[in-house]
């Protein structure tokens, strides 16, 4: 099987939004006597393999991805919505809750093993949403921009072209998760305000109006949108170098078990960067949502510099395993409902030519 993708490989669909292809599908040296190939678009060119279940780029390839994205992300953040709470609680209140373990065990001492699962409503729904935006729409963005840019350039600027789909898709998705975000902490940092998210949502709508849902967004912009811009373009070019430099054998012939190992691997290394760039802003939003009449700016200059990177140990740890979960089952649902998986970038030879590559 591995064997007739090769050419696709090669025909990477995310470096050549407009790619040529000849009509027996293998790439030849262009002879100046021949007349130009015809060409194709993006999302035919990433869907030549008859295997594939729907076209890159089509309506059906975006909502699968959209799909996956919920399942990924909703399903990982519920899962580790534990350390999440002794995260946030850490943070608006650490002379309480002193360390990870410290933490689950006052928590547990206070609230038996039931506590632990405070927020899990808000967070499921939540970052379903976020999910469903954020790896959707970073589909959407980088074709997208990739056919806005060219060959060359998507390929020459790949990061950026990474940076700029995925800032563009959180923008949409913090909006989508930013009530049930803050639903959560008040859930979570607020003994006796709310237990769930059907005492939480109209006491809050009553004491705030539609602001207590949204007041967190600009904060919440500042976290996920530098998260989220390190999550892709730190997995994306991880992934290329892994099969690069490490991995002993082309993309093309790895088992799909093998492409996935790379995913994971690729993902937990995002996941730590990610947990860094976004730590001050995850510690204001968690104080921001916790208290009432707060702006952004006064909960930072309260907090001082080290004041935001408390549980920080902890977050790495959540994030970390995070990204690399996403990322596994994420790329998973594409396996599974047979979605065109673009390999890693390589240059096109028209680029080659230029910069006397080829012979």
């Amino acid at each position: 099987m591995f064997s007739s993708v090769a050419p696709l490989a090669r025909l990477n669909p995310f470096h050549a939004p407009q790619l040529q292809l000849l009509q027996d599908g293998v790439r030849k040296r262009p002879d100046p006597a021949e007349p130009p190939s015809p060409r194709r678009s993006l999302a035919a060119a990433a869907v030549a393999e008859e295997d594939y279940s729907c076209a890159y780029g089509s309506g059906r390839f975006f909502l699968l991805c959209g799909l996956g994205g919920i399942i990924s992300c909703g399903t990982t953040h519920t899962a580790l919505v534990p350390l999440d709470l002794v995260k946030c609680r850490i943070q608006v209140d650490p002379q309480k809750y002193k360390s990870i373990f410290n933490g689950f065990s006052v928590t547990v001492k206070e609230d038996g093993f039931r506590g632990l699962a405070k927020g899990w409503a808000p967070t499921f729904f939540g970052y379903s949403m976020q999910g469903l935006c954020k790896f959707g729409f970073y589909e959407v963005f980088k074709v997208l921009y990739g056919n806005l840019l060219g060959e060359e350039n998507a390929y020459l600027w790949r990061t950026s072209l990474y940076l700029a789909a995925s800032a563009s898709a959180e923008f949409f998705a913090d909006i989508a998760l930013a009530p049930m975000e803050a639903a959560k902490v008040r859930i979570q940092t607020q003994p006796g305000y709310a237990n769930t998210l059907r005492q939480a949502a109209p006491k809050m709508f009553a004491e705030e109006g539609v602001w207590a849902f949204y007041k967190g967004v600009v904060p919440l912009w500042m976290r996920q949108i530098p998260y989220t811009m390190m999550k892709f373009a730190c997995f994306e070019r991880t992934v290329e170098a892994l099969y690069k430099y490490v991995v002993p054998k082309p993309r093309s012939e790895c088992s799909k078990p093998e492409q996935l190992v790379v995913t994971f691997i690729a993902g937990y290394i995002a996941g730590v960067f990610c947990a860094i760039v976004s730590h001050p802003a995850d510690s204001v939003v968690s104080v921001l949502n916790k208290e009432k009449g707060s702006s952004a700016s006064q909960v930072l200059v309260r907090l001082g510099f080290r004041g935001v990177w408390k549980g920080l140990f902890a977050r790495i740890i959540m994030i970390g395993t995070l990204t690399a979960l996403q990322w596994f089952i994420y790329d998973s649902v594409k396996v599974y409902f047979r979605l065109p998986r673009p390999p890693p970038p390589e240059m096109p030879e028209s680029l080659k030519k230029k910069l006397a590559l080829t012979e």
